[in-house]
């Protein structure tokens, strides 16, 4: 197949002025890098697409792809997952991972929180605070954990997410819904074992592909999978296998899957959990569009520890969205050396 990439690069976002933190979900060049060597390697002929802007002028200008491996996060809004998915269902081209509804729901947080809760998977209580009355009406017991509604990459997510006293609860939310410009999420504290667990798949296809236990070593920042934590994984978090011969992981991966089945999501990604008071796993969130650098992210690690190589993992993954190509009216154009294209 000829496979487009579409994705935002850190660097071009860092070069227009944009900082640290807010490119902190965009891919480096050595993620696609090895997203195409690893198409090429399976046998797929790969064009470098890029952003949403760049894929709406290749799509106006008549490009046309058999697939679109979509890694693309997007800059701006609550839908900004979903702006790659829309474009490429506007021009009928098939694509790797969750379509626009299901891009747009997950990112946001909290009503994500309402569908799984509907659909019987166990989620903390939780709120959402945009303004002190808000806040002074939250009925959960303490403590309370509290980050951005619809951020990823652990961003807002620092030490004062704890919040052990009530009085410091909309100081904390004021100050996220300030910078991020969206509400707070107010959620009550699961105190256990952090988890994440791998799927591969779509609807009864889907499986699990395995779970990593979240361990923060002791130079961490305590107590959260943050922001600095993530960004510095390799030296403050230690990822370990776990097996559902372990009750409480096999239950961790049962709602996991739940979650995802639920959702609707598709092709591969991760759902996070983290035990309550008693041991219970609880769904915290689901990343659809999980990163997928070699070494750097939390699904290909994962993929690593059970035995899954990276390129395997990828192939898996078109195969689960190639069930959704049909042949094209147009064969897709082929691009040429010089800019020219023929046809396939």
């Amino acid at each position: 197949m000829l496979i487009g990439l579409t994705y935002d690069l850190r660097d071009a976002y860092l070069a227009m002025g944009y900082g640290e933190e807010e490119t902190a979900e965009f891919d480096r060049e050595s993620t696609i890098a090895a997203l195409e060597d690893a198409l090429r390697a399976l046998g797929h002929d790969t064009d470098r697409i890029g952003h949403a802007k760049q894929l709406a002028a290749r799509l106006v200008r008549g490009d046309r792809w058999d697939l679109v491996f979509n890694i693309a996060e997007g800059m701006h809004g609550i839908g900004r997952e979903a702006q790659v998915p829309a474009l490429l269902d506007l021009y009928d081209v098939p694509y790797t991972f969750s379509d626009p509804l299901v891009m747009s729901l997950t990112l946001h947080k909290g009503v994500t929180k309402r569908v799984v809760r509907d659909a019987g998977v166990p989620t903390p209580d939780f709120a959402l605070v945009e303004s002190e009355a808000d806040a002074a009406s939250v009925d959960l017991p303490l403590p309370l954990f509290v980050k951005p509604v619809a951020e990823g990459t652990g961003k807002g997510v620092t030490p004062r997410s704890v919040v052990r006293h009530r009085s410091r609860l909309w100081p904390v939310c004021r100050d996220l819904v300030a910078r991020y410009r969206q509400p707070a999420l107010v959620e009550t504290m699961c105190p256990g074992r952090e988890f994440t667990t791998g799927i591969l798949g779509s609807g009864d296809g889907a499986s699990v592909v395995g779970t990593m236990e979240v361990i923060l070593l002791p130079q961490a920042e305590a107590n959260v999978y943050s922001y600095v934590n993530k960004e510095r994984c390799e030296e403050l978090v230690e990822y370990r296998l776990v097996t559902a011969d372990e009750p409480v992981v096999a239950e961790a991966e049962r709602v996991a899957l739940a979650a995802w089945r639920a959702l609707g999501c598709r092709d591969g990604g991760r759902v996070d959990l983290r035990c309550d008071g008693s041991g219970q796993p609880q769904f915290l969130e689901v990343n659809p569009l999980a990163g997928l650098h070699p070494e750097h992210s939390d699904l290909p690690i994962l993929s690593t520890k059970v035995g899954l190589p990276y390129r395997e993992l990828i192939g898996r993954i078109v195969d689960s969205a190639a069930t959704r190509v049909t042949a094209p009216a147009v064969a897709p154009m082929r691009l040429l050396r010089g800019g020219r294209a023929r046809r396939r």
